[in-house]
């Protein structure tokens, strides 16, 4: 048997996995785990220290190298899309997305080619894809400095181009749909940061923003994301693939 502090650990892993994918509350912890105050104490200190995004990141670059690729990406995509909020959620931190008609908070992200998640904010509904993307795009360059290239969709158009040039040193590449398509069209490169978005949507906790801070919001989006790179790397490869 451990003790009773690396039984909470390795539950804690357990939970907020189980707590993403199912939707289930802290509360509704099984009777065999340990009290649900200790385990989301845990949680909430590896959020404050940033203990799940290491994790997270060091996963990353473990899929990456098994799929052939450098552990560091030279490209991203960017995108963002919003969600509904629970009613736990405060109005200083919910807004209404007219666009779409959302009420609630919106997901800021940045993959790479393989749509896994390089960074992540959460905000308002409200608030605009290319003012989000002022502070996502710096801490991007910043904490992946091979990084030259984003593509993005038409909602990043405008000043923020020549911003990233001049401030960044990054090439903000738009794609944007032709004047002859007609309907759905699957967009080059686009589509990448599209389907994260639906992996998300798998984890019910993550089918709406349940939670009262956006920092938990951005750690039980990691954890969602931990668990399908884990799935990713217990697969086994296919016959012919490096």
């Amino acid at each position: 048997m451990g003790s009773p502090r690396a039984t909470a650990t390795a539950s804690c892993w357990t939970r907020s996995a189980t707590w993403s994918r199912a939707g289930i509350s802290w509360r509704a912890m099984p009777s065999d785990f340990p009290d649900w105050g200790r385990v989301y104490a845990f949680f909430r200190r590896w959020r404050d220290q940033g203990l799940i995004t290491e994790f997270h990141d060091r996963l990353r670059g473990r899929v990456r190298e098994r799929e052939g690729r450098e552990a560091e990406p030279t490209a991203g995509i960017i995108d963002a899309r919003s969600v509904k909020a629970a009613a736990s959620v405060p109005s200083v931190s919910r807004g209404y997305d007219g666009g779409k008609k959302v009420g609630g908070r919106k997901r800021h992200i940045v993959t790479d080619c393989l749509g896994l998640l390089l960074v992540i904010a959460v905000t308002a509904a409200n608030i605009g894809d290319r003012d989000a993307a002022t502070g996502l795009l710096t801490r991007l360059r910043r904490m992946h400095r091979d990084i030259t290239l984003v593509w993005a969709d038409g909602g990043y158009t405008g000043g923020l181009v020549d911003w990233c040039r001049q401030k960044l040193a990054l090439t903000l590449q738009v794609v944007k749909r032709t004047d002859d398509m007609e309907g759905f069209v699957v967009l080059p490169r686009r589509w990448v940061a599209e389907r994260t978005f639906a992996w998300l949507m798998h984890s019910r906790r993550l089918a709406r923003d349940y939670e009262t801070l956006p920092a938990s919001s951005q750690a039980m989006i990691r954890w969602s994301m931990v668990t399908r790179m884990s799935r990713r790397l217990g697969r086994p490869r296919a016959a012919g693939r490096r």
